[in-house]
């Protein structure tokens, strides 16, 4: 793997934005914290919420969910925890504020995304707010984890992770693995948040299981040329609670990764915009960081690296 990780870094080092960079540099080179929450930050914005393309596909500078989201994720990433910290209080701030929330759901798709350079899933039509819990179940559990359990913010994540489960029951699995992402998410920050009891945990897993392996694409010959669902979608470790019944998918995951390398240390990018062409060229290299980024912590999770 010394090679592929070699060809990997090459392609950061040459391509990646200053994020994407500092990432790299916290898992694979020693790289602080500090460095990539510095990186973050200029993607704030002063309600504190997140926008600026900090999701490659919607370039709208305004803060949305989806965007704030993807923040998240990053610090999720790096382990990065401390809930007095100013960039994690004005996520809080945002999600508090109201803004793209109407009662259940934060939308995922914003009026002024269409203005911008964006993927055509992006864009904002009547239908304005998404039935689903992407990535309203995720940020439910961000405020859960991080917010005061006395606040009222506390009191409205704690209702809707309540009513998001209580969907996840009553609808059956998911076809949607980034919804199906989210509820993994709030299962994960109501553990760590030791919450257990505002749903049921042991139920929630169990499903979670079960949608995994459901969720899973068992056609490998797919995996490099169409929009799927890998294992890695899901988990990079075998410690996961879902590795045991997608061993031999997650397995081959770490073989896949190696073989469908292409020349310039990067992965192929399954999806395209089809509008904005000279914005989503851009975009692409962004894509490739951060895929390049999550294939490594694959194999590193698997002890390949």
């Amino acid at each position: 793997m010394h090679q592929v990780f070699q060809r990997a870094k090459e392609f950061i080092y040459k391509n990646a934005r200053p994020l994407d960079l500092a990432r790299w540099h916290y898992h694979f080179e020693n790289g602080s914290k500090e460095a990539v929450l510095k990186a973050l930050a200029f993607y704030q914005n002063e309600d504190g919420g997140f926008g600026h393309g900090l999701e490659p596909d919607a370039w709208n500078p305004n803060s949305s969910p989806l965007q704030t989201w993807a923040a998240t994720e990053i610090l999720r990433e790096i382990n990065f925890t401390d809930s007095s910290h100013w960039l994690i209080q004005g996520i809080l701030d945002f999600l508090g504020s109201g803004e793209h929330f109407n009662g259940k759901h934060w939308a995922n798709i914003i009026p002024s995304n269409n203005n911008y350079p964006h993927a055509p899933w992006w864009h904002a039509s009547d239908r304005k707010w998404h039935d689903d819990y992407n990535p309203t179940a995720c940020l439910a559990g961000f405020i859960i984890r991080f917010s005061g359990q006395n606040s009222e913010l506390y009191a409205l994540g704690c209702r809707i992770a309540q009513e998001a489960v209580e969907a996840y029951r009553a609808y059956g699995l998911l076809d949607n693995m980034h919804t199906v992402s989210c509820y993994i998410r709030l299962q994960q920050y109501l553990e760590e948040a030791q919450a257990f009891d505002i749903v049921d945990l042991d139920a929630l897993r169990a499903r979670l299981i079960e949608q995994v392996a459901y969720s899973i694409t068992k056609d490998t010959s797919r995996w490099g040329s169409a929009y799927v669902c890998k294992p890695s979608q899901f988990f990079n470790t075998p410690e996961s609670i879902f590795y045991p019944r997608n061993k031999e998918f997650a397995d081959f995951e770490c073989e896949f990764i190696a073989q469908t390398q292409l020349e310039d240390g990067s992965w192929n990018i399954t999806w395209q915009w089809g509008a904005y062409p000279e914005e989503w060229a851009i975009a692409k290299n962004w894509w490739k960081a951060h895929a390049i980024i999550n294939n490594m912590l694959y194999l590193q999770g698997f002890g390949l690296l």
